[in-house]
């Protein structure tokens, strides 16, 4: 048998203090109780400790995403403003072509410009596809294939829009043309010309 000592209970009328000697009682518990005990007590420490670490990735878990979220809740707005963006831009061609309008063409220039500079505050950047450029699923979408020997075959030909980024994701990818090899031509046995494509 282990001792265990056992303190009573407080009540309202019997308020002793430690020099007025308050007695204590001790208990006797059967050895395997009290190892018993002891076990339950650790494994209720373990769970504890457990699910205090779980509660703490839980919380980390909620505050990457709650970050992940305010760092792209602007993806809808810049959607929307991306249109007016091409339109400016091809306002802006519009009037060099003509060569009329100056003023106009710098005041839609300055818009432009301060737009961009404002989505740029908030994460979002033109990224630009150059000519010869291998073509990216991540980064491209292809309008059309286009057969040429200046370039080679699955490279970017043609843009005809930029592609734009928010902080690392593709907003909206760039639309592009894509080489293709042009289609050669054979004659088979018979004197008839079958067409192929190269490579």
């Amino acid at each position: 048998m282990i001792p265990v000592e056992e303190k009573p209970e407080k009540t309202e009328t019997a308020e002793k203090t430690p020099e007025e000697g308050v007695r204590e009682e001790k208990i006797e518990v059967p050895r395997e109780e009290w190892e018993r005990l002891q076990e339950e007590v650790k494994t209720w420490k373990e769970r504890a400790l457990r699910y205090a670490a779980e509660v703490e990735n839980l919380k980390k878990t909620f505050k990457r995403e709650k970050e992940e979220f305010y760092r792209y809740a602007l993806e809808n707005v810049f959607r929307e403003l991306l249109p007016s963006v091409d339109n400016l831009e091809r306002a802006l061609e519009a009037a060099e072509k003509s060569g009329e309008a100056r003023s106009l063409v710098e005041g839609v220039a300055l818009t432009l410009k301060g737009l961009i500079s404002a989505m740029e505050k908030f994460g979002l950047t033109q990224f630009e596809v150059a000519l010869g450029e291998a073509f990216n699923p991540h980064h491209h979408e292809a309008l059309h294939v286009e057969e040429t020997e200046e370039h080679p075959e699955g490279t970017v030909v043609r843009v005809y829009q930029k592609g734009y980024r928010l902080h690392d994701r593709v907003l909206r990818p760039a639309l592009v043309a894509v080489a293709k090899r042009p289609a050669t031509r054979q004659e088979n046995n018979s004197g008839e010309e079958v067409k192929e494509n190269g490579g």
